[in-house]
């Protein structure tokens, strides 16, 4: 349902290229809303915010300060678009999630729960946020990624295609996580490392550096991969063990336990260290 403070017809031009088109001020703050749009009696939209195109604000929700909510994005629950935020395309931002700073939000994108996306991130893609999962700075989570749980991406980098970042994972600096990849538990992937294909971070486990993790290869427990190191294929890196420097394990190798691979080392096959 759209509010209007009078009824007299008046128009706005909401900067999107497509000049004055008729609009209203809604009751709930006074936000600029077009006529093509709906704000529920409930809604806000407040400051200089503007709902736009075939935008939809229902329930609870709020858009404030120099927030865009337009195209076919739907804010609901108790969402709050805020600052300069800008949710467009197909997405989806409700329940009790925030998006503030400069962060956009388009394609078909969810972000929800208790979930907050800030600063210059961006969400978009069929990407999923949701829970009290946090996406900050620079961060691009993208394509069909799916971040949840309390994980906290951040700095510039980047979760895309199918991967999954949960629990209390952190992946920050200019960290990629890609393909089918995982990174759960407390595990953190920092730097400029790579966890890609299917490859798997769990536990307490840290990749960082340069590092990379790929294929089907599992770093686990409180292991830790630094460096410019590679771990790949089928190849295991558990309990406390290092793998570091430009070591490559791969294969279906296993450094375990406290085992340490350093250097120039090269563990492959079946080995086992």
């Amino acid at each position: 349902m759209k509010n209007e403070t009078n009824t007299i017809p008046t128009t706005h031009d909401f900067g999107d290229g497509h000049g004055p088109v008729p609009a209203h001020q809604h009751v709930n703050g006074g936000g600029w809303v077009a006529n093509t749009a709906s704000v529920s009696d409930t809604g806000i939209v407040f400051g200089y915010a503007k709902v736009f195109g075939y935008a939809k604000v229902s329930g609870y929700a709020k858009v404030s300060g120099n927030a865009k909510v337009s195209g076919n994005a739907i804010i609901s629950g108790d969402a709050w678009v805020s600052n300069n935020a800008n949710v467009f395309g197909y997405a989806k931002v409700f329940g009790y999630a925030k998006v503030s700073g400069y962060a956009k939000v388009f394609g078909y994108a969810k972000v929800s729960g208790y979930a907050r996306v800030s600063g210059d991130a961006i969400i978009y893609g069929n990407a999923k946020v949701s829970d009290t999962a946090r996406v900050s700075d620079t961060a691009i989570v993208s394509d069909t990624a799916i971040v949840f749980g309390n994980a906290i991406i951040s700095g510039d980098a980047w979760v895309l295609d199918d991967a999954m970042v949960s629990g209390n994972a952190m992946v920050s600096g200019n960290a990629t996580v890609s393909g089918n990849a995982i990174v759960h538990g407390d595990a953190r992937v920092f730097g400029n490392a790579n966890v890609s294909d299917a490859g798997i971070v769990s536990g307490s486990a840290m990749v960082s550096g340069n590092a990379t993790v790929s294929g089907s290869a599992r770093v686990y427990g409180n292991a830790a991969v630094s460096g410019n190191a590679i771990v790949a294929d089928g190849a295991t890196v558990s309990g406390n063990a290092i793998v570091h420097g430009d070591a490559r394990v791969f294969g279906n190798a296993n450094v375990s336990d406290a085992g340490i691979v350093s250097g120039s080392a090269r563990v492959s096959g079946n080995a086992t260290v």
